[in-house]
């Protein structure tokens, strides 16, 4: 029997004359675009109890709700032996350590060979799940720690929890600069003006929170411990270069060239850096069923750690 799925958002101000379909891509981040997009046309997604099509332009204060059946994945999405790192294995998820540079699901230009493709791999009762068990999502080049639901009741509750914030997510960051100290940024995000794939900050966005506290400092850098409050696209790397720390190697937030100072190793090696030094490096939440405190660790992958080595430590961070 198929699952029945029922949801409804307002649209916030900030959205207000976007695609329909983009919208939902983000807001229901668990259903891939394609589906959101047949259930617009299929009239199981309305705009105000409207038929719309998936172009329509949203306008703020607009009720969008989704009454659907949930029927297993479009027989495109197959499943890949892709090499996986499962880091926690349970009855009801399992939680994956991404590496960077893998997308987590298909779209557009990444047909296939994504992490969806190779979770429908390694287990087939993922298939009839939204996005194969994701309960959340990661940038292609950050890696680290991603829970992925394994049954219909584990995702409901994940998902929950999620937007509860009940799911903390650490990460790690190297970022440009010496920071003297932790804070925390406190700054609304929205989509960029002009470009759509950017995020920046502006008055009339979503409010976004960020925490951090100095791990270790180094040549030129700093890697902090940071935490998220809130959960927004691309939010940890729009907000460090906010406050002037922008993330090394971010290819669309991040600074060219490299810090003064630094021997000719740790320049070009900081300059060889290409992706954005971030790692989602713990995940913690109570079990789905059992209420018990679940928690995993996903170790530095190589390149970052090498990174970090080769910078040095300057000194110890306060552990206070």
């Amino acid at each position: 029997m198929n699952e029945r799925i029922e949801r409804r958002i307002q649209i916030e101000p900030d959205l207000a004359g976007r695609r329909l379909d983009q919208v939902l891509a983000e807001t229901w981040a668990d259903f891939s675009r394609s589906r959101l997009a047949g259930w617009i046309k299929s009239g199981e997604i309305r705009v105000d109890g409207q038929l719309v099509k998936p172009r329509h332009a949203v306008a703020a204060s607009e009720v969008v709700t989704l009454s659907a059946d949930m029927v297993p994945h479009a027989p495109d999405l197959v499943a890949q032996e892709i090499e996986l790192d499962i880091l926690v294995e349970d009855a009801e998820f399992f939680i994956v350590n991404k590496p960077a540079g893998l997308v987590v699901h298909p779209g557009s230009g990444n047909a296939d060979g994504t992490l969806v493709n190779a979770l429908l791999h390694y287990d087939q009762g993922l298939a009839p799940l939204p996005r194969a068990g994701l309960v959340h999502r990661l940038d292609k080049d950050t890696s680290g720690c991603l829970v992925v639901a394994r049954t219909t009741g584990a995702h409901k509750y994940l998902v929950a929890a999620l937007k509860k914030r009940a799911i903390k997510r650490r990460y790690q960051a190297l970022v440009w600069g010496h920071m003297v100290a932790g804070g925390s940024v406190d700054q609304p995000l929205g989509r960029h003006p002009v470009d759509r794939r950017r995020q920046v900050v502006r008055h009339d966005g979503r409010r976004a929170v960020t925490r951090y506290r100095v791990a270790r400092r180094l040549a030129g850098g700093t890697l902090l411990d940071v935490e998220l409050e809130t959960g927004r696209t691309h939010q940890i790397r729009v907000h460090m270069a906010h406050i002037q720390h922008p993330i090394v190697g971010d290819p669309v937030y991040g600074r060219r060239g490299a810090p003064a100072g630094l021997n000719e190793a740790q320049r070009l090696a900081w300059q060889g850096f290409r992706r954005q030094a971030l790692h989602a490096c713990t995940i913690g939440f109570e079990h789905p069923v059992s209420g018990e405190p679940i928690s995993a660790t996903a170790p530095l992958p190589a390149d970052m750690q090498t990174l970090i080595d080769l910078l040095g430590s300057t000194d110890e961070a306060d552990s206070t």
